[in-house]
């Protein structure tokens, strides 16, 4: 096993090391991957020295699994070269989702529909992933006909140079400006450039994925994506009606059995998910369940992750573990 992480010097390359550290990944060779810029720097992993190499010798080097964070445009240009010389490219970025030739996975609800001469796998967005996976089991019992949602995107979801505008603000420092305004102590609700129907590319991805991943277009779904000065994960306020009623012990039962799924639902003792007990936890948290009073058959639902893992690097390593646990790579 040939393993190449792509964008190995980045956010979520970083955390896709820490990911694979801690799952045990098994690998025979690790070939750490970046822009010619970074070539040459050195990342130690698992006690082991790693110099970090450029595209074209990653390519070269064919790889039977290459796991990409390294940006829409650079997935657009190097993964069909990848696949083409034999290796199975696992995307992070946008830039494969939605085309109708390839597989857009969340191993738990769909790693079924993978197929062994699948080339290039898209990893869904970070705020699609968390909400899918708590909305799954629920679908499965009652069926969805519409969604509402409303995300509270941590900072990470831009990168590092976010991270620090929001800690240059914070410290009364002058600060690059990544967002077109101040982030600390404010609330911006712009995630992504805005498209011609008034909603943001991030709120169109979250509808549209959805649909994809649940194999279903006859799922109404609205967003409304907000960035806010926070780290360690997504929040988001799920409203979803189904096509039956439920029971609320039932739909936490449902939720608490679902494997990836950490129910933290009880207001007498304040458990409730928050991004500062998500951080660097692999699971998606599921609280504030409750009933639509004002409409039959609604769930109000507060879903939490930590966006760089279960929203980024975590999926993708799960993929590549589902592909060999099936003998696919």
């Amino acid at each position: 096993m040939k393993l190449a992480v792509v964008g190995a010097t980045g956010l979520v390359g970083s955390e896709i090391l820490e990911v694979l550290d801690e799952h045990n990944f098994a690998f025979d060779e690790l070939l750490l991957v970046a822009s010619e810029r970074s070539a040459g720097k050195k990342i130690a992993f698992k006690g082991k020295e790693y110099t970090v190499i450029g595209l074209e010798q990653a390519v070269a080097a064919k790889p039977d699994i290459a796991i990409f964070s390294a940006g829409g445009g650079t997935s657009l240009e190097w993964a069909p070269r990848f696949a083409e010389a034999g290796t199975i490219v696992i995307d992070n970025s946008s830039a494969w989702r939605m085309d109708p030739t390839k597989k857009l996975i969340v191993p738990e609800i769909n790693g079924r529909a993978l197929r062994i001469d699948d080339r290039i796998i898209a990893n869904p967005n970070c705020s699609t992933i968390q909400m899918v996976l708590a909305l799954a089991p629920l679908r499965q019992k009652y069926g969805i006909k519409r969604i509402v949602v409303s995300t509270y995107q941590s900072v990470t979801g831009t990168g590092k140079d976010a991270v620090d505008q929001l800690m240059a603000e914070r410290k009364g420092d002058d600060a690059t400006m990544v967002y077109p305004y101040k982030i600390d102590l404010n609330v911006l609700p712009h995630i992504d450039v805005f498209q011609e129907n008034g909603y943001t590319k991030e709120e169109m991805k979250m509808i549209n994925e959805t649909k994809k991943i649940f194999d279903d277009d006859s799922i109404q779904v609205t967003a409304t994506a907000v960035r806010i000065p926070v780290m360690g994960g997504h929040s988001e306020s799920v409203n979803v009606e189904f096509k039956k009623d439920f029971d609320l012990d039932e739909v936490r039962k449902l939720l608490a059995e679902t494997p990836g799924v950490v129910v933290q639902d009880d207001p007498a003792t304040n458990t409730y998910p928050m991004p500062l007990h998500a951080h660097k936890r692999d699971e998606v948290f599921v609280g504030r369940l409750r009933r639509d009073e004002t409409q039959p058959n609604t769930l109000n639902m507060w879903i939490v992750a930590d966006n760089l893992r279960k929203g980024a690097a975590t999926n993708a390593v799960q993929i590549a573990e589902y592909l060999l646990a099936h003998s696919m790579a």
